[in-house]
Parts: C-alpha cells; structure tokens; sequence
C-alpha cells in the first residue's frame, strides 16, 4: 500500500475520540455564546458545537471561573438558553498531496463537490517559523514573465514581498500573473474575505486547468465569520509548510493580509481586547509579523516558501497600520499608484516607491548598473514632469534630464512588458533602452 494512505488511515485511527465533552449555553448576548461545564478541557481557540448536529459551531475566545464565551461561526438564530455545547478540541489540518488541484475552505473541507482524503500527519493552525539559525539565505531568482520584476524589481526564492494597492489597480490581476508566472513546483493561494463571485472565475479563467493542476485554493468569503476569514490565512501556511517539508519549493498567495488583519480586529474587539492605532488592538502587530516569519527559506533539507502578501491601502496610505507592519518585515514591497493604473498602464507599479530587498545580490554588477541607471532616469523625470509637462524645461540645460524624457516613454512601456522570456533577455531589453543614445530608439 502507498505509505501516504497507509499514514492517512493511522492518523484517522489516532483521531478516534474514546470521551466526548459536554457543557450548556447560558448567556446569549451581542453575538456571544457563554457556556459552562466544560472549564475542564477548554482552552482559547477550541472549537465547539452548539446544539445537536450539524448545530453551530464557534471558537472559544475569552475564559472566566467556570465560564467559556463563544464567537459563532455562522449567525446565531436558533440558539437558545439551555442548548447543549459539545467540545471538539483544538481546529487541525491534515494536508496531503492529493490537496493539489483542490479548492478548500479554511478547515480543509473540498468546496468543489469531490471527497478528499485527509492526509497523514495534522497540523496546528499556527506555529513557530523553522529556527533562525537553521534557516538557509534566499535563493537564486525567480523568472516571473513580468519584465519589471525579472529587472528593477526581481523575485527570488525563499523572498517575502508585499504588494501594496488600493482598490481598483489592478493588484488581483498581478497576483493572477504572479500565479501562473512563477516557477514553483506547488501553488497554495489564500482567497481572504474575497467577493465569492471570484472565486469561480480565478479557478476556471485566471488559473486554468494548467494553472490548477500544481494550485491548492483556500478560501474563506466576505460574507463569512471573521473566525473563518481569519483562518484562511494560517490555514493556507499550514498547507504550505506541508509541502515544504516534503523538500518543495511553494508559492505562497495571500490576497489579502488587510482582510486577515480586519478579521482578527473583530475577533479581539469581542473578547474584550482594547481597541488602539485606527481601532486595531495591539496583538495586530505580533499577528501578522508571526504570519509573514513562517514564510520564507526553510532549513537544511527543506524546501522554500517564496511569498506575495497582498496589502489593500485606503487612499493610498502607506502608513496605515497594516501596511506599515507588513512592510518592516518583508523582504520588499512593490506599490500600485491609482495614477497610473489610470492613464492605463499595467502591472501600474510605481517603481520609485518600490524596493526589492534581494538586491544587489539578486544581480551581477552589470545589471545593478542597469538598474540603478534605469532608476535614475525614472527618477530624474519624475522629480520634474511638471515642469516638462507644462512647457516650463528648456530642452538643453541638463543632460540627463534631455536623456530621461526622450527614454522615459520606452521605459514605461518596459515596464508594462510581459512575456518577455527569462531574466536575461528582459536585462537585454533594457539594455537596449539605455543604451539607444543616438539611435533615438525608445523616443515615444
């Protein structure tokens, strides 16, 4: 027999439960279930049944003497005073590698129709990073068929990078790129408090069967309970920790960390925690910064997980408090201007308020110079496009300056290129830019 099923049967054998618990609701208040009797056994973070089954489950949030309080998983019509509560103990995960090609729900239940097989060891849904002194340096780096990110911007394996978009610029449709671009032998795609038309729509026409034949999909809806939404993503690095132990390199997708942090906001705001920066509690910050250190290079004989957080920033607010946390602790983060995705340019990444981390060693000498001259340019103009805009730049009173407006509008559309092959040839794209002095190719 296949060591993976016969583990799978083991651990469905270790999973018998030989005692169940049993309490009673006797408070229902704001959204809050209080129950007793099962002081015994509860902790924080168990879940437990509420009424006879399939009845209602919910996750217990805050302990007092003799008393558990209950945040429901779905509204809490029907419940009464008196109703039984039963304990299921700690949520688990049993990823396997019959999760690929797979859409769950954040327990790891198939929402496509289909039975799936539980794998063979459980998993917690949160735990500690590999340790720091075991953790090998980022990788080598990654073609992604986006010529901005295989340049200016590179991915590399094992690297952590933040997308930072408000809403409207077209930050799902880079991850859907990012997606399919990436080499990475699995794909495990969190779909936090995500509308649930899109859901379909990712599947079949963003991914394909192509691109779903190597994904795993955790979703968890907007219209579901923040315990759910906030589950998705420690659910989706649970699956993705998995295969990195097998000794797999994973792309790891959350879209988006904001949903996650606003989850986690209504569940402390429930259990009593105090409100502070923008009514976030100040376990938001040790939240997401645990979150973003389980991704990342793993140890000796493990695998990567190379990881693309998405943020959504209101009004374009890098110093919100998500955003501001995110990108602290990861390896980069690349911002999408409204301004630009509106004059019609994509992936509408602003490349000077972007900062990719694995540089310089992500590129030789050479190419650092294309970067760091390629930026210069971009910078140059940008510092005085109004001026050169409004016909107030005499032509001839700076050099470089006349150099970054006759390239710029190449640049722009280098940006904007896509399928451009590997690294080397988007490099020798760019080169060929820069280096069209007298040629005059990239005038617009």
């Amino acid at each position: 027999m296949n060591p993976d099923k016969l583990e799978s049967i083991a651990g469905r054998i270790r999973r018998l439960r030989a005692t169940r618990h049993f309490g009673s609701v006797t408070e229902i208040n704001a959204g809050l279930v209080r129950i007793t009797g099962l002081h015994a056994v509860a902790a924080i973070g168990d879940r437990v049944r509420l009424g006879t089954a399939p009845g209602i489950c919910g996750e217990i949030i805050s302990l007092g003497p003799g008393s558990a309080r209950v945040l429901p998983e779905e509204p809490a019509n029907g419940l009464s005073i008196g109703m039984e509560a039963e304990f299921l103990g700690p949520p688990r995960l049993y990823p396997g590698p019959d999760w690929v090609g797979r859409v769950l729900d954040p327990l790891g239940r198939p929402l496509d129709g289909r039975p799936l097989p539980p794998g063979p060891r459980e998993r917690g849904f949160t735990g500690p990073p590999p340790a720091a002194v075991t953790r090998r340096p980022l990788g080598p780096r990654l073609a992604t068929g986006l010529a901005v990110f295989d340049t200016l911007l590179p991915l590399v394996r094992g690297q952590r990078i933040g997308l930072f978009a408000g809403s409207g610029v077209g930050k799902s449709r880079l991850l859907s790129d990012l997606a399919t671009g990436v080499a990475a032998d699995v794909s495990v795609i969190a779909l936090i408090g995500e509308r649930g038309r899109e859901l379909r729509e990712f599947v079949e026409q963003t991914l394909g069967p192509e691109g779903m034949a190597r994904a795993v999909i955790i979703a968890g809806t907007s219209d579901q309970s923040p315990l759910i939404r906030r589950r998705c993503a420690w659910a989706a690095m649970a699956v993705a920790e998995f295969f990195r132990d097998r000794g797999q390199h994973v792309l790891l997708l959350a879209d988006s960390v904001t949903r996650f942090a606003e989850a986690h906001r209504e569940i402390a705001l429930s259990a009593g925690e105090a409100a502070s920066d923008r009514g976030f509690p100040p376990s938001t910050a040790h939240l997401i910064m645990s979150l973003a250190e389980r991704a990342g290079p793993g140890a000796q004989g493990a695998g990567d997980i190379t990881a693309i957080f998405s943020v959504l920033v209101a009004g374009s607010d890098m110093e919100e408090p998500v955003a501001d946390i995110l990108r602290g602790v990861l390896d980069g983060h690349v911002v999408l201007e409204r301004a630009i995705a509106e004059r019609g340019r994509f992936p509408a990444i602003d490349v000077l308020r972007s900062v990719s981390r694995a540089l310089p060693r992500a590129a030789s000498e050479r190419e650092n110079a294309l970067i760091g001259r390629a930026r210069g340019l971009l910078g140059a103009y940008a510092e005085s496009e109004l001026m050169v805009k409004s016909g107030l730049y005499a032509a001839g009173s700076d050099p470089f300056l006349d150099e970054a407006v006759r390239l710029y509008p190449a640049l722009d559309r280098f940006i904007a290129q896509s399928g451009a092959g590997d690294c080397a040839a988007s490099f020798t794209a760019l080169s060929d830019i820069l280096d069209s002095r007298s040629a005059g190719i990239g005038k617009s």
